[in-house]
């Protein structure tokens, strides 16, 4: 795996995060779960702008499913291909 990063640093907001990883298919569709609490950092619910770095654990809830991965790595941008190195299903 090659590592990923970004000109800001090793963080990026959980909406872009979960867009760029392909985990939500939009940013908007992101904010939403976000904004209605679907969406948690660490065991803490986490708003659209939160901010997720490697080592973080998100936890996504869908219906009556509920999913939770492990940051590897966060980028502005990157391939489909490459998207599903940015995290790990736990």
């Amino acid at each position: 795996m090659k590592p990923f990063s970004n000109k800001g640093g090793d963080v990026v907001r959980i909406d872009k995060f979960l867009k760029v990883s392909r985990l939500i298919k939009r940013r908007t569709l992101a904010n939403e779960a976000c904004d209605q609490g679907r969406v948690k950092i660490n065991e803490k619910i986490a708003k659209a702008g939160s901010e997720v770095k490697p080592g973080d654990i998100i936890e996504i809830k869908f219906g009556n499913n509920t999913t939770r991965v492990e940051v590897i790595s966060v980028a502005e941008h990157v391939s489909k291909t490459d998207s599903r190195e940015m995290y790990r299903i736990i």
